[in-house]
């Protein structure tokens, strides 16, 4: 008798029911148009991905001034929301789903990037430490960022409103706050880069409200249970300092703990005093996906003692095409090529190949 493999099995995400408990992480390709339009090629590498229950599609600004990376989409224009309806009929025509995951950059930005008349923002005027790779001038400096006025914090929570609008009329099936890595909500978040003393700012639960509030902007236009959020607790990519990040991140889940959210989307924390997993279980009411380090085996047996919903992918999935199909056949996986993660054109992107 064949057992069915656990990673194979169908399970609803909020209102999001997805085929199987393989997720497609969201991951930075650098590969839309200078202007941030997505492409053809774009279509091609999501639509390849399918088979995935889930696509989280890459971290995508919701206004210019949220803009971290040259060739990264944005999802503010007319021309931006024609060209990811193009990407979400192709994934939907292959039987996928796919939710955008909504990032904005904060001070980490470059004008080398966005053009010198575009600002760059944070809840404090606090430099991050760190470069930028700019396709006009190499490598620069993040911007010295001006501080968001309280008025202008709640544009910019209306600007994640707009921008899951927008991805609605682009034919997402949800979206996603991306809350780590050094970008806004996490700015907002940490003690180290929030010196504010207004409603956004003091201890934990202050620091927490902008992104809760995004988290709430982005629900009224598709509902919470189509609304995601992704998070890593000590992470310390760009230049990001927490004195308690654990605090930090358990406030934020307990100020949405009311508003019945699709997912948390929990990275594994980098370091050993932190365990995420278990906090993103006890904490939140709703499916857990995990991310990081997992492989075929490791990632089904979290499934079958219930530590988590799904699973989430991103090196298996730049490589991996049909990689629901590889864990389905017990096949080898691919090695991606590091070399052409962020380069433009179809290679190391289009081009590998189902087994």
């Amino acid at each position: 008798m064949t057992t069915t493999n656990p990673l194979l099995t169908p399970c609803k995400l909020g209102d999001i029911a997805i085929a199987n408990r393989v997720i497609m992480a969201p991951m930075t390709r650098n590969r839309a148009d200078a202007d941030g339009t997505p492409n053809r090629l774009m279509r091609d590498y999501y639509a390849q991905r399918a088979s995935a229950g889930l696509i989280v599609a890459e971290g995508t600004w919701p206004v210019v001034t949220g803009q971290a990376y040259n060739r990264q989409p944005g999802i503010e224009t007319a021309k931006q929301i024609q060209a990811w309806r193009e990407v979400t009929a192709a994934v939907h025509q292959a039987g996928g789903k796919i939710v955008l995951q909504i990032m904005h950059a904060g001070r980490i930005g470059s004008h080398h990037i966005k053009g010198n008349e575009v600002a760059t923002v944070a809840p404090s005027a606090i430099q991050a430490r760190g470069q930028v790779y700019t396709d006009s001038a190499g490598m620069q400096p993040f911007d010295m960022p001006q501080a968001l006025s309280t008025e202008q914090v709640w544009q910019v929570i209306d600007e994640h409103r707009q921008a899951a609008e927008n991805a609605k009329e682009a034919g997402f099936d949800g979206v996603e706050l991306h809350c780590t890595s050094g970008y806004l909500p996490m700015q907002f978040l940490c003690s180290d880069s929030n010196q504010r003393n207004d409603e956004f700012g003091g201890n934990a639960a202050a620091r927490a409200k902008f992104a809760a509030e995004c988290l709430r902007a982005m629900a009224s236009v598709f509902g919470a249970g189509r609304v995601g959020l992704r998070m890593n607790p000590g992470n310390r990519f760009n230049d990001t300092n927490d004195e308690n990040p654990a605090e930090s991140h358990l406030a934020l889940l307990n100020a949405v703990a009311d508003l019945d959210l699709a997912y948390l989307h929990m990275m594994r924390a980098p370091s050993a005093d932190i365990d995420a997993f278990k906090m993103g279980r006890e904490a939140f009411n709703g499916a857990l996906i995990i991310n990081d380090g997992f492989d075929g085996e490791s990632a089904a047996e979290v499934i079958s003692t219930q530590q988590a919903e799904a699973v989430s992918f991103a090196r298996h999935y730049v490589a991996n095409p049909d990689l629901v199909t590889r864990f389905a056949e017990q096949l080898a996986l691919a090695k991606f090529n590091r070399e052409t993660l962020y380069t433009p054109g179809a290679t190391g992107y289009t081009d590998y190949p189902s087994a």
